[in-house]
C-alpha cells in the first residue's frame, strides 16, 4: 500500500515522504531533530497542504507566488526536516461507520509509557495517543462503530493492560475539525 501511495503522490507531483531516521548517528548518539525557522512562504505552503493535501505542486506554487521548482524544493525540505509527517484524508467517522467516539484518560504505572503506547497503537479505532501532564497520564481518542464496541474496548482491552491503573471515558457528542487558519 505504501508503494501505491508513493506512486499516487508522484503522479500528482508530490515528493516522496520518507520514514523517520533509522538508528543513532555515527558514534552512537541520537540524531537531534533538524530545526530550521519557517519563513512566510513555508507557512503558506503548510496552510495550503493542511487544507488540501491533494494540492498539486503547480497549484501550491501559483498560490504562494514561487516557481514550481522552488515549491517542490520547499515541500521536500519540509518533509526531510520532519515538519510534514505525511499526507492524509480527513474522515467523517460517522459516515465511515464509526459512530461512537470517545476520549479516554488513563492513569498508568510510572515508567511504562513505551510499553503502554505500543499496546494502545494496536487497538482497533485508536486515532490519537498523547502522554500528558495533570491528573492522568495518557489521553486516547478512539472511534468505534457503536457504544457496545466502545464499552468492550474499554472494559476488556484497555483495562486488561497490566500497566493501566484506571480509565475514564468521555463520550464525544459532536466534533468539528478546525481550519488550519484558526
Amino acid at each position: 500500500m505504501a508503494d501505491e501511495q508513493m506512486a499516487e503522490g508522484r503522479e500528482r507531483g508530490l515528493p516522496p515522504v520518507p520514514g523517520p531516521p533509522q538508528g543513532p548517528a555515527p558514534g552512537g548518539a541520537p540524531q537531534p531533530p533538524v530545526v530550521r525557522p519557517l519563513d512566510a512562504i513555508d507557512r503558506d505552503i503548510l496552510r495550503i497542504l493542511q487544507t488540501d493535501g491533494r494540492a498539486s505542486i503547480r497549484a501550491v506554487a501559483e498560490r504562494v507566488h514561487v516557481s514550481r521548482a522552488n515549491a517542490y524544493a520547499r515541500i521536500n525540505r519540509l518533509i526531510d526536516d520532519g515538519v510534514i509527517r505525511g499526507f492524509s484524508a480527513r474522515v467523517n467517522h460517522e459516515r465511515a461507520g464509526q459512530g461512537a467516539s470517545a476520549y479516554i484518560t488513563l492513569k498508568i504505572v510510572q515508567n511504562s509509557w513505551r510499553t503502554v503506547r505500543e499496546q494502545l497503537q494496536a487497538l482497533p479505532g485508536a486515532a490519537h495517543i498523547a502522554l500528558v501532564s495533570g491528573d492522568f497520564d495518557v489521553l486516547l481518542l478512539v472511534h468505534t462503530p457503536d457504544n457496545r464496541t466502545l464499552r468492550e474496548l474499554v472494559l476488556t482491552k484497555l483495562q486488561s493492560i497490566p500497566e493501566v491503573l484506571s480509565t475514564r471515558t468521555l463520550l464525544v457528542f459532536e466534533e468539528t475539525d478546525l481550519d488550519p487558519d484558526h
